[in-house]
């Protein structure tokens, strides 16, 4: 889904003339058609949630209107596993062992989606800041895998990620979807829960995998439609 520069500016709540600077000068992605600027839904999402800027519920009831239904975030996490204990000193160690531990199909060829996320950092870092960084592919479809899910991994030791804040990462949410239409769905999901407090704090004290998985339950029971989400 395309949206014009009128569209971003609604959709992230901030005057055209911001989101035109943004595009110089914090990398908002934008495409040129016919000497008009317009920006990809996915791409925006991206962005947002790897710069903490709030994005309207809009943009998330349009995914929620896609054909492609997306079970809730705990069942992804559930369908992903929680991993815990990953080891790794840098940013390329730690996502080839996060990598390791999916439950990708025997002909998913492993290095090839290491070095597509490698690339996707290349592009600009997927730490959200707090210490939690959102791995993804830029392309979702590469994979052909038939189910979505999402990995929750969380670290031996923070690892330097290049995130928002500067802040190392401790724990990391690998996003793997099937579709385009859920590969936004999903990033939405998870910029949203991601936002909780409690959780975050779960997250750097490495608690316990059921209180992990229950506080995301609840955060996700306290509310079906978020009116302000991140990613």
């Amino acid at each position: 889904m395309q949206l014009t520069l009128r569209q971003v500016a609604s959709y992230l709540d901030v005057p055209d003339s911001t989101v035109r600077h943004w595009i110089t000068s914090r990398d908002l992605p934008a495409h040129r058609v016919n000497e008009r600027l317009y920006c990809n839904a996915i791409e925006l999402w991206e962005w947002a949630v790897e710069h903490g800027v709030p994005v309207s519920k809009s943009l998330l009831e349009q995914a929620q209107r896609a054909p492609d239904a997306v079970p809730p975030l705990s069942t992804l996490i559930a369908e992903g596993g929680v991993h815990r204990d990953v080891p790794g000193a840098t940013k390329a160690e730690v996502l080839r062992q996060v990598v390791a531990r999916l439950p990708l199909p025997d002909d998913v060829d492993r290095e090839f989606l290491i070095s597509v996320l490698e690339a996707r950092e290349a592009m600009g870092s997927t730490g959200i800041g707090d210490g939690i960084a959102i791995p993804h592919v830029r392309n979702p479809i590469l994979l052909h895998v038939a189910r979505s899910f999402v990995a929750a991994c969380l670290l031996t030791h923070p690892v330097e990620f290049d995130a928002v804040d500067g802040k190392p990462v401790h724990a990391l949410f690998l996003v793997v979807s099937a579709t385009v239409p859920a590969h936004l769905r999903i990033l939405a999901q998870l910029g949203y829960t991601l936002r909780d407090p409690e959780l975050r704090r779960l997250l750097s004290t490495a608690a316990p995998t059921a209180a992990i998985l229950e506080r995301i339950a609840a955060v996700e029971a306290s509310t079906s439609t978020p009116s302000r989400a991140n990613g």
